[in-house]
């Protein structure tokens, strides 16, 4: 009894503490942020509203235990095949942009647990070796009548349907919105939040994205637009760095109108960018860039599309990863198809995954599922195992 009445002492104690630091939530932040106590999920937890941790940093820690998490050590982000280990990964990628994210959202006084949440999970989707890679399970996706594959709507496919064996993480529908809408590549010099969804509103933007990748979806919330931006931020001056380092530009090479604005080096122009989104979006409902960075900033992300990520040293072996994909692809459909559970696909993926996935998910969009979620190294390893010939002993 004591130790009980001890647990249920301390158990109320923090109870208080989490509705004390909910006021001062709501004093603190600015009238544009979202509050914690404004988390919508699909589902009810009534361990959430009982527990200590405020719902986004909830949402934060279950990112980060996560599977889809773990395998970002060794998932691509620009360059890939090539052996250096002072190329930027996925994994230090999305720890940039929660940085940047986090520093933004502090100076203007945004939910740093939801820009955390958002910026961790944004690039979960991503297939082995990055936007190439993206784009290679896509053609094989339509071709399979599955529509386009996006890696912003796989990683909430990971999370939501995926995960602990086809139960999921249930996160918080703010989260799961900013990582949908996180697109950094696409060049807005201002974003405003879109604040009127729930979670039908979500899922039609999910059918009109996998019908169309051109649609334009925005953040619901100012947190998911300051992501967005940190997005772009955090990857625009370290592409170029690692350009340099392998060899395809040099720091002259950048351009004059760019550099006088930005900088020349990764520090100068993340800072510079940081600097000026500060100063033009403090206390507005709106995230922006001044018009002269923000043209500054569009002809940065030109320059890095045809001088680097289009760069024939970084894409000359693509040929091989498309032949690779569809062979792999091919491979596990047909294990499915035959129904030989000695194949991998059955052993290190539907292994106990839930009755409703396996019911509900047709052979194809297995495969997806276990091909986007693979790690370069992984990948390559299927395909070496499963594409090339064995050398078998002479003893049998």
């Amino acid at each position: 009894m004591g130790l009980k009445s001890s647990a249920e002492d301390g158990g109320a104690t923090l109870k208080k503490i989490k509705e004390r630091l909910r006021l001062v939530e709501k004093e603190r932040l600015s009238p544009y942020a979202t509050l914690s106590s404004e988390a919508l999920r699909r589902r009810e937890e009534p361990e959430i509203a009982e527990g200590h941790r405020e719902n986004f940093s909830l949402d934060a820690d279950r990112i980060l235990h996560s599977l889809a998490y773990t395998r970002y050590i060794d998932k691509t982000q620009v360059f890939y095949l090539i052996k250096n280990d002072h190329i930027t990964h996925r994994v230090l990628h999305v720890q940039l942009v929660s940085k940047i994210g986090r520093t933004i959202g502090r100076l203007l006084r945004l939910n740093e647990d939801l820009i955390e949440a958002i910026a961790l999970g944004h690039d979960l989707g991503h297939a082995p070796f990055g936007h190439d890679g993206e784009k290679l399970l896509s053609e094989l996706s339509l071709k399979y009548g599955l529509g386009n594959f996006l890696h912003n709507v796989q990683g909430e496919r990971f999370l939501e349907v995926i995960e602990k064996k086809g139960q999921g993480w249930n996160l918080s529908l703010q989260v799961l919105d900013g990582m949908l809408t996180h697109n950094g590549e696409v060049h807005n010099p201002d974003l405003y939040p879109d604040r009127d969804k729930d979670f039908n509103a979500h899922e039609q933007e999910i059918s009109k994205l996998t019908e169309d990748p051109t649609f334009q979806v925005w953040p619901m919330t100012l947190e998911g637009c300051v992501v967005r931006m940190a997005d772009t931020i955090s990857y625009v001056g370290r592409d170029i760095e690692d350009a340099i380092r392998l060899g395809l530009i040099t720091r002259d090479d950048l351009p004059e109108e760019c550099a006088r604005g930005l900088g020349r080096t990764n520090g100068t122009i993340v800072y510079n960018l940081v600097e000026d989104l500060l100063t033009v979006s403090l206390e507005k409902p709106f995230v922006s860039f001044s018009p002269e960075v923000a043209d500054a900033l569009k002809r940065l992300k030109d320059f890095n599309q045809e001088r680097i990520y289009t760069h024939p040293r970084a894409k000359h072996q693509t040929h091989k990863l498309a032949l690779m994909f569809r062979l792999l692809f091919e491979k596990y459909y047909e294990d499915l198809r035959t129904g030989d559970e000695r194949s991998v696909v059955f052993r290190e993926f539907l292994d106990g995954m839930s009755e409703e996935y396996r019911r509900n998910t047709q052979p194809a969009m297995i495969v997806r599922d276990f091909i986007a979620g693979m790690t370069d190294d992984y990948f390559l390893r299927q395909c070496q195992e499963n594409l090339m010939p064995q050398i078998l002993s002479d003893h049998y």
